[in-house]
């Protein structure tokens, strides 16, 4: 039996690989990070190395900026690929967000007042403003 291939038959497997695997994360560079900062726990128990195996029917609570994900393991996984093939080694938990934490479209594309750079009118609002001062 090739040594590469006993922890898929096992159904364990490292952690930052299965997070890579199931498309949680884009690189497993990312995966070690997000782990070692933290922002993953295995049973509700908080993990900090990327090495830390994981097995069918382990709870993963992973903390994402925009979201938290509450993923339970069914499988190990072999290669990343689709989408469709990544979502059959886990079942989401995560519970549905209410109606009013989200966004709309138009609420997405509106700049917040204040962030970033000012828009042309802003600027002009500003100059005025400033020049306005300096007279008196």
């Amino acid at each position: 039996m090739d040594e590469k291939q006993q922890p898929h038959d096992s159904g364990r497997q490292r952690l930052d690989k299965w997070l890579f695997f199931a498309r949680m994360v884009k690189s497993r560079s990312l995966a070690q990070s997000y782990i070692q900062s933290g922002k993953v726990r295995v049973n509700d128990t908080p993990v900090r190395q990327p090495s830390q195996m994981v097995k069918v029917g382990d709870r993963l609570d992973i903390s994402f900026e925009r979201m938290d994900r509450i993923l339970v393991v069914k499988a190990a996984g072999e290669r990343r690929g689709p989408y469709e093939e990544a979502s059959l080694l886990y079942d989401d938990k995560t519970p549905p967000r209410p109606p009013g934490e989200r966004l709309t479209l138009l609420e997405q594309a509106v700049r917040e007042p204040g962030s970033g750079r000012p828009t042309k009118k802003e600027r002009r609002a500003l100059d005025r403003f400033m020049t306005d001062t300096d007279e008196e």
